[in-house]
């Protein structure tokens, strides 16, 4: 696995972040069945940063906590059948890795989000890895059938690392 991890903010995380979002990434590419080695882009951010990404990509004028930008079309969440079909869009060429996509977080989320829910950073930002994760797969919230499943995966991904609240 390229992990392109970028850190652009001024506001400091207190613990091994990069090993956290490793140990995650690799858990929910594991739980999810994915039979490539992947390029995945993860940038650390603060919240004036991640405003301004949302307010460009989904027309939201607010920070949130993690923005998702998956490089995948699924036909069905976490199928990866036939994406070698489509070789040139979906995998690096000097590589050969599967270019998954990319997660922006809020440093500043973490933290405030960590802080209102009772938890450790370190359990906030796993989370938020998970989640986005999912998002790369396919997955999403919109309906509720849609969200028990996601929330399922991301906790399975979570407990499996014993990461817990």
């Amino acid at each position: 696995m390229t992990l392109n991890l970028e850190y652009e903010t001024e506001i400091e995380l207190d613990f091994d972040y990069k090993s956290i979002i490793e140990k995650v990434v690799d858990k929910a590419l594991d739980q999810e069945g994915c039979p490539y080695e992947v390029e995945l882009n993860v940038i650390l951010t603060d919240n004036q940063e991640i405003r301004l990404i949302n307010k460009d990509y989904r027309d939201i004028d607010a920070p949130t906590d993690v923005l998702s930008f998956p490089m995948l079309d699924y036909t069905t969440p976490s199928d990866f059948s036939g994406l070698e079909e489509d070789e040139d869009n979906y995998f690096n060429p000097e590589s050969g890795e599967l270019m998954l996509g990319d997660i922006i977080v809020s440093v500043e989320k973490v933290i405030e989000q960590a802080k209102e829910y009772g938890h450790s950073n370190e359990r906030e930002l796993a989370f938020l890895i998970a989640h986005s994760m999912m998002h790369l797969f396919g997955y999403d919230h919109m309906e509720d059938d849609e969200r028990i499943i996601m929330e399922e995966k991301q906790r399975n991904v979570l407990e499996e690392l014993n990461i817990n609240r």
